[in-house]
């Protein structure tokens, strides 16, 4: 009866406010006021849906991750649809939710040094968009970091709880990938499987061949852990298998020489893991990087690499391409180095707290060297640095870069003290397919800047809330032997 006078209120309002709107369209000849009163009406019957249903929501999300595609709103903002609405709409949900009910919050992760690193990292972000160049540029990143943050880190905590919602959690970011790379395999064949045709076979689903090989060989690693959970003879171990075949011909087909390196780089990882190597590992990857950054430094050693602008092309031909890219006489390759040139002036410039975020483009070429310049630096589509690391420390500063790596490096550990600690094999599995996952991010993060993509972005805040979810098993053992 409540419920009815309610709506009866609301359709009556609705009335008054058609009448309303019909007059305006009649005094401004603008159709759009009559959409008013239908918004009155079903914006409260969506958000009650989007409330009491938060959970499929959080399923849709996930299904339509790798199936989502680049929207342009207007010129100048872009979306990914659908799953940047459904994300914003499941932090607003999560926000209100938290705001009336306050144990809806997990407190459990508030104990963890992780979740203070990321709360700092985000903190850090925040200051950054104080004095960035463009303030607003930098508001809007920073209200993005957010929606992936809350989804992806948090919600996960009320959404995963038992071994069959992780299970479930596999198959909907397998199964709609396996639909993308299957579609792209058939299209691919009519362009007889060449380098070139590779391009014209994924869209609406992914802008380039980096983007697509990238979340695929992240996949295959979830594959590999569905696969060795799955006691062989079971009925499904043959269709995973096939799965495999099909993931592994689409990583090989894509011509993606990172991802290749990516999936060396994960196997490795996960004897890292293993063998509890990850430590010395990441001591000997921050050496390394020192020690790059001061041999080109001195006496402009960075200058030996400008390419031959006459020669530096793009190739057509796969085995040509390769051989370029050996040689140094790759155009993308080259290009890199024009823009890590230009990244690393930036830094210089403003060593603290850096342009501010999604402030790279507006302003790296007059730091650019002239010398690194080839026929693509007019940079028609407004890409970035591609290398995220570089991409933090210009628009963040050398805090905001220490920030991240350290959050890095933290989950990195992490994920190897679960494998090791946690006694059930599940969560075993688990741990040490995320830590081989957030490995194969950070590589394809090096030559690129795809924690600021959906698929990409999506996966490494998810491996955070995973990760957060594991300590809490292990607790939960730990209290189960005492």
């Amino acid at each position: 009866m409540l419920l009815f006078e309610r709506y009866r209120r609301s359709f009556s309002t609705a009335g008054l406010i058609f009448i309303i709107s019909l007059i305006t369209v009649v005094s401004t000849q603008n159709f759009l006021w009559l959409i008013i009163p239908f918004v009155w009406i079903l914006l409260p019957l969506v958000f009650n849906y989007s409330v009491s249903f938060t959970g499929q929501l959080f399923w849709l999300m996930i299904i339509v991750l790798p199936l989502s595609t680049e929207l342009n709103v207007t010129d100048s903002l872009g979306l990914d649809f659908p799953d940047e609405p459904l994300l914003m709409l499941l932090t607003g949900i999560f926000i209100i939710k938290w705001i009336y009910k306050p144990e809806f919050f997990p407190r459990s992760i508030l104990q963890r040094p992780l979740f203070l690193i990321l709360v700092l990292h985000l903190s850090w972000i925040l200051i950054s968009c104080f004095f960035s160049v463009d303030p607003v540029l930098s508001a809007k990143f920073f209200l993005a970091k957010i929606w992936y943050v809350l989804p992806f880190v948090l919600l996960p905590q009320i959404m995963l709880r038992f071994q069959s919602d992780f299970t479930k959690l596999a198959l909907c970011l397998l199964l709609p990938m396996l639909f993308v790379v299957l579609q792209a395999l058939l299209r691919h064949w009519f362009y007889d499987f060449s380098f070139e045709g590779v391009k014209q076979v994924l869209d609406p689903y992914f802008r380039n061949h980096v983007n697509y090989s990238a979340m695929l060989v992240c996949l295959l690693a979830v594959l590999w852990c569905v696969r060795k959970l799955t006691v062989n003879g079971e009925r499904y171990s043959r269709l995973i298998n096939i799965g495999i075949i099909i993931g592994i011909a689409g990583l090989v087909l894509s011509y993606s020489r990172g991802a290749w390196a990516t999936l060396v780089l994960g196997i490795i990882a996960g004897l890292i893991i293993h063998y509890k190597r990850m430590r010395i590992f990441l001591v000997m990857i921050v050496v390394l990087f020192l020690g790059s950054v001061s041999w080109l430094s001195i006496n402009d050693n960075y200058l030996k690499f400008s390419p031959d602008y006459q020669h530096t092309i793009f190739h057509s031909d796969f085995s040509e391409h390769l051989q370029a890219t050996v040689t140094l006489k790759d155009v993308s390759n080259a290009e890199r180095f024009y823009r890590w040139v230009a990244a690393a002036n930036m830094i210089a410039a403003k060593p603290v707290t850096g342009f501010g975020p999604n402030n790279f483009y507006n302003n790296y070429k007059p730091y650019a060297v002239n010398g690194f310049k080839t026929w693509v630096s007019n940079n028609p589509d407004h890409s970035s640095v591609h290398n995220y690391f570089l991409l933090t420390a210009l628009e963040q500063g050398i805090i905001g870069l220490i920030l991240f790596s350290a959050l890095l490096f933290a989950m990195l550990l992490k994920t190897e003290q679960l494998y090791h600690q946690l006694q059930n094999r599940f969560y075993r599995s688990i741990a040490i397919t995320t830590g081989i996952i957030l490995v194969m991010i950070a590589t394809v993060n090096f030559l690129s800047d795809l924690i600021e993509t959906d698929k990409i972005g999506s996966l490494f805040w998810l491996s955070l809330g995973i990760i957060f979810l594991l300590e809490e098993k292990l607790k939960e053992e730990k209290q189960s032997i005492a």
